[in-house]
C-alpha cells in the first residue's frame, strides 16, 4: 500500500521561545529526525505548519512538501485536516515534529492492518496516541463538520469514523 506521511509542525513553541521542530537531538533537528524516520515508508511527506512560520531549507528530503495549516488557533485537528487534503494519498502516517524516536515497527504494523478502516491508532488502556496514527481521507468530512461545530477534539473523531485501535498486547508483540 503506498501511504503519504503528515507532520504536524503548527505549535506556536511558546514554553521554548522558538518552534520546537528546530530543537536538536543529538546532530538533527527534532524534525529532521521525525522525516528521516518517515521516509521508510513514504516518499511523500508533507509538513503542516501555521503561517510563515517554518523553513525547509535544513531538511534535505526530496519530496517534501509545506502547507500552511488552513485552520490556524484550531490545534491537532485542524492540521490533521490541511494535511489530509494536501496529500495525493489516500493513507496517511500522521505524526507531530517532536517526535523523533517514533515506533518504526508499530507504523508498518498499522499501516499493514490499515485498509478496511479510516483511523489506525495505538491504545494503552485508556490512552490512545492519535499523533502517532494511520488516517485515511474518509476523515476528512468528519473533521471538517467537527471544525465547523467548534469541537476541536481528535477523541470525538473516533466516534464518526471506523476505528482499528492497536492495543498492548499487540503492541508488545
Amino acid at each position: 500500500m503506498d501511504i503519504g506521511s503528515i507532520v504536524l509542525a503548527g505549535g506556536k513553541g511558546v514554553r521554548l521561545g522558538y518552534e520546537k521542530a528546530l530543537e536538536t537531538v543529538g546532530n538533527k533537528s527534532l524534525i529532521q529526525w521525525v522525516v528521516s524516520s518517515l521516509s521508510f515508508f513514504s516518499s511523500d511527506i508533507i509538513i503542516v505548519t501555521a503561517a510563515k512560520q517554518f523553513s525547509p531549507q535544513f531538511i534535505d528530503y526530496p519530496k517534501l512538501k509545506i502547507v500552511t495549516d488552513a485552520y490556524p488557533g484550531k490545534g491537532s485537528l485542524g492540521g490533521i485536516y490541511t494535511g489530509l487534503a494536501a496529500s495525493n494519498l489516500s493513507y496517511n502516517l500522521v505524526v507531530a515534529c517532536d517526535m523523533p524516536f517514533l515506533n518504526q515497527a508499530l507504523l508498518d504494523h498499522m499501516i499493514q492492518i490499515s485498509a478496511s478502516f479510516d483511523l489506525v491508532v495505538p491504545r494503552l488502556g485508556n490512552m490512545v496516541e492519535p499523533l502517532h496514527a494511520v488516517y485515511s481521507k474518509g476523515c476528512l468530512a468528519p473533521i471538517k463538520y467537527l471544525l465547523k461545530q467548534g469541537n476541536l477534539s481528535i477523541r470525538e473523531l473516533f466516534t464518526l469514523v471506523k476505528v482499528r485501535y492497536v492495543e498492548a498486547a499487540e503492541i508488545n508483540r
